[in-house]
This record gives C-alpha cells, sequence and structure tokens, in this order.
C-alpha cells in the first residue's frame, strides 16, 4: 500500500494543494467547514504530513515530538484574572510548571541520545492539526493524554511511533500504543488516607479538573475509594470542576464556601497549581490553614514549598516520564514490530504544613494501596 500524499488528500477532499496546506500550516485562514473536510480525508487516507523532503525520503529526522494541550483554553476566569496585571502574568507563568518539567526530562534524555525535540502546545479548536504537523517532522512522538482523540492517535500511528504521555490508557484502541503513567490513584488514595486517618478528617471536598484529564479523573477515583475504605459517603462527582490554573482554584474556594451549607474540613485540589491558588484566597476570607481548613494539591511543583503554609502534596516524577517517553520511542524506531509496553511510575506523599503535619516529611514513598 502506497504512502498517501498531499495530492491524494487535496483529491479526496475536493479542494487544491494549497488548501492542505493551509490547513496544517495556517488553519485560521481555511474556512472551518472546508478545514474539517480536509482533516477528515486526511483521517480516512492515513495521511501525516512531512516537514521536509529528506524526512519523507528517510523518516530520519533526528529529532522527537512531544504534544501537550494549552491549559489556558480550559481557565474560565482567565480574562479576570487578567485584568489584575501582575497576578495574571503569575497565573500564566505557574501554569506551565509541570509541562516544563516533562519537556525537560524529555529533552535531556533525547540530546544524551543524540536527537533534538520539537515542543508543540495543541491550540484550542484544531488540537488535530497542530499534533498531525508535528508528527510530519519527527522521527516520533509523545502525546500527553486528552491532547487529541483516538482516531487521530491511530492515523498519526501508523506512520511514525507514538507514546501515550500519563493519565490511564483506557480505550482498547489504542492498546497497541506504548504507554507510560504515574500512579495518580495510588497518591490520592493514600493522601486521602491520610487526612482520615491521621488528622480525622471526614468532611473533604475535591476539586477536580476538566472531565477530559484522564489524571484528573484517576486522582478523583482515589478520592472516591478512600471513602468507601473509611465507611464514609462516596462523592459521585468532584465537589467542583475548574481549571488547572492558580485563578482557577481561587475561584473554586470562592464558589465552595458559597454553596456547601458546611465549610469542609478539608479542601484536595486535582494539581498544585489550583492548590497555590486557592491559599491567598483562604487566607483573604479569613480563613486559617491548617487551623480552619486544610488544603492538599498533586504534582509538588517548585512553587507549592515556598509557598505558605507549604503545601502537602502528592510527588510525581515529572522530568522520568520525559525520560521513559524517550526510551519507548527510541525502542520503537529500532522494531516497531515490537509488543506495546506500559510503564507504571511510582508516586510519594508529601507531608507539610498545609494538611496540620507538625513535622514536614518531605518525601514518603508509598507502598502501594
Amino acid at each position: 500500500m502506497s504512502t498517501p500524499t498531499v495530492y491524494d488528500v487535496a483529491n479526496h477532499a475536493g479542494v487544491s494543494i494549497a488548501t492542505v496546506s493551509r490547513v496544517y500550516r495556517n488553519p485560521d485562514t481555511v474556512r472551518a467547514e472546508t478545514r474539517d473536510r480536509v482533516l477528515a480525508a486526511a483521517r480516512t487516507l492515513g495521511y501525516v504530513p512531512s516537514g521536509n523532503a529528506r524526512g519523507l525520503a528517510s523518516r530520519a529526522t533526528g529529532v522527537l515530538g512531544l504534544c501537550f494541550p494549552d491549559n489556558l483554553q480550559y481557565d474560565e476566569h482567565r480574562e479576570e484574572t487578567q485584568e489584575l496585571g501582575h497576578e495574571a502574568h503569575h497565573d500564566e507563568a505557574d501554569l506551565m510548571i509541570y509541562s516544563d518539567e516533562v519537556i525537560r526530562g524529555m529533552e535531556r534524555a533525547a540530546r544524551e541520545r543524540g536527537y533534538g525535540l520539537l515542543i508543540a502546545a495543541t491550540v484550542a479548536g484544531d488540537p488535530a492539526s497542530t499534533v498531525a504537523d508535528v508528527a510530519g517532522r519527527v522521527d516520533g512522538v509523545a502525546v500527553l493524554a486528552g491532547t487529541v482523540s483516538t482516531a487521530e492517535l491511530e492515523v498519526i500511528s501508523r506512520r511514525l511511533p507514538v507514546v501515550m504521555l500519563a493519565g490511564p490508557r483506557e480505550n482498547p484502541a489504542l492498546d497497541h500504543l506504548d504507554h507510560v503513567e504515574v500512579a495518580n490513584f495510588d497518591g490520592q488514595l493514600a493522601m486521602t488516607r491520610h487526612l482520615i486517618v491521621d488528622h480525622g478528617l471526614t468532611k473533604l471536598a475535591f476539586v477536580g479538573g476538566p472531565p477530559n484529564s484522564p489524571d484528573g479523573e484517576a486522582r478523583f477515583r482515589g478520592f472516591q475509594a478512600a471513602h468507601l475504605e473509611a465507611g464514609l459517603d462516596i462523592p459521585a462527582e468532584p465537589r467542583i470542576r475548574a481549571g488547572l490554573t492558580t485563578s482557577s482554584g481561587r475561584h473554586a474556594i470562592g464558589e465552595l464556601l458559597a454553596t456547601l451549607p458546611e465549610r469542609p474540613q478539608a479542601v484536595m485540589f486535582a494539581n498544585d497549581q489550583m492548590a497555590v491558588g486557592a491559599l491567598p484566597e483562604l487566607e483573604h476570607r479569613g480563613l486559617r490553614v491548617p487551623a480552619d481548613i486544610a488544603v492538599t494539591g498533586f504534582d509538588d511543583i517548585s512553587v507549592s514549598r515556598l509557598v505558605r503554609p507549604a503545601l502537602t502534596t502528592v510527588r510525581q516524577p515529572m522530568q522520568e516520564l520525559g525520560r521513559h517517553a524517550v526510551d519507548l520511542l527510541l525502542a520503537r524506531v529500532a522494531d516497531r514490530d515490537r509488543a506495546p509496553v506500559s510503564r507504571l511510575l511510582q508516586v510519594s506523599m508529601v507531608r507539610r504544613a498545609s494538611c496540620g503535619c507538625r513535622v514536614s516529611h518531605d518525601h514518603q514513598p508509598l507502598n502501594g494501596s
């Protein structure tokens, strides 16, 4: 079977070659209806654009790719936050901390193996085009879970190695892809158990991320499991869903206090950035952490150690995610027929002041659930 070309896509979609090129390089210049028709034709044919003739001929570019979602599109409070000037700038800087750590680990591992790294944050409304464009320029690509659809990943994986990065691999259609994730469920289970058993807190509120965040959903299931284990009522959904930014955490506190009949004893956030945003908001409302309300996060980004009180959280190996992605991609480049590999990276609980621990335990490995 011959490799589909830009000519095939243009013919199938009934457009010019130039239109196909614009769809992938400057999608905003193409009408939505035409753009959708071109992308549908590309999916049907299994077409992935190539960045240069050398890559098309040899498929050896010496470059690996990483695609992740631009979470600013999920922050419904972004415009309001931008009106605050300096705070808005701080919020956007914090937004990238998780991605920066993954990128740093992947870039170092790629460099050690003689490869470069091409990085792309998918744009709102058209992630498929961004990922497909990156895929045409690299020898393999790591895609953060939830970035693009299963159908798009299927198309790309026909042409080059793809590693699913973070999030549980729950779709059977993607079982043939290599995959690396962290123990999100175990980490949140242990943290929730810590609040219930060690601190005697039973009225807990979980602030989740967008429903398409696989990591956030796995963490909420760990929260539920701890409630089941303790014989407490099991919440069916997070108390609030929010974006993954500091401004979302700040607004989540306001919504929680306004809608709950009774103040929770602790608020557990799906990531550190939301928790970091919540701390000054609680102080602004006259609530002391942890005396009046405990706060926890997940990730252990650098700022979690700098806020006051220091944030109790679950440390995940963000740089190791990137390193494992490189290992799996290059193994797949060397042998496209090898059996798919899944790796689960362990997490550790970091006890600090925000949960009520008097002595900081900066690194407590988990022994499983």
